[in-house]
């Protein structure tokens, strides 16, 4: 699927992109739909956010210029995929830290237009205001498709933060060690397994996104919207290369 003809093709333009959505991120809850009845290590369903959640990954193949998104759809009661749905295409940006959503939001979005049921929230791997601009992809593929949602990632990036206690659901905030802004929160999704790093990134509190990571993480130390979207898009990634062979 073609690169939207206005997307960034230089740092600059990218910087200066950031430096333009970043004002427009709302880092909290906007809604009456949050639950919030319960303590933030309950993570029922009541407590979270609407009823359709979408985890998006992507994977690439930079030897061929080849970039896979994929969208999953969950029931947020069941956990059960409802939709799933997968866009190739080329990469649209170069490695630069900081600036990866230039590189993958082209086939995310396409991966989320080719479901056919609109997500009430979009769980990232990745970060949203866990960014030294504070708009890391979740932040910027909320900002410019207005739907609520929140990273998940699975390392610190430059941030600080202290290990949490080791019961699941025990968090610390994640902070930025030259303001000492909190920018996120280390969730222990296990009972003493690593954390994951979670942070807003669009028409969500922190808090409602920690709700949401746990309720999706019941049994894994990541939440099962990125679970399903890892797979899926690994797999589908294999099979480009392998149609590619094919064909040559």
């Amino acid at each position: 699927m073609p690169i939207p003809a206005d997307w960034p093709t230089t740092e600059a333009e990218a910087l200066a992109e950031q430096q333009r959505l970043r004002p427009l991120v709302q880092a909290h809850d906007d809604t009456d739909d949050t639950g919030g009845t319960g303590g933030i290590d309950t993570a029922d369903a009541a407590d979270v956010p609407g009823r359709l959640i979408a985890g998006v990954d992507v994977a690439y193949d930079d030897d061929h210029d080849l970039v896979v998104a994929a969208a999953v759809l969950l029931d947020r009661d069941t956990l059960d995929v409802v939709e799933q749905a997968t866009a190739v295409g080329r990469i649209a940006f170069p490695y630069i830290p900081g600036l990866l959503a230039f590189r993958e939001l082209p086939a995310v979005l396409d991966a989320l237009a080719a479901l056919t049921h609109t997500p009430d929230t979009v769980v990232c791997d990745g970060y949203g205001l866990a960014h030294p601009r504070r708009l890391g992809l979740a932040s910027h593929l909320g900002v410019l498709t207005g739907l609520r949602t929140l990273g998940v990632a699975k390392t610190p990036f430059t941030f600080d933060h202290h290990e949490p206690d080791t019961p699941r659901g025990s968090t610390t905030p994640l902070t930025d060690p030259a303001t000492g802004e909190e920018v996120g929160r280390a969730v222990r999704t296990r009972p003493g397994v690593k954390p994951v790093y979670v942070s807003v990134g669009h028409r969500i509190g922190l808090d409602t996104a920690v709700r949401t990571t746990l309720h999706l993480a019941r049994r894994y130390r990541l939440p099962e919207t990125t679970r399903h979207a890892d797979s899926l898009c690994r797999r589908a990634l294999t099979e480009a290369l392998n149609s590619r062979t094919t064909a040559n």
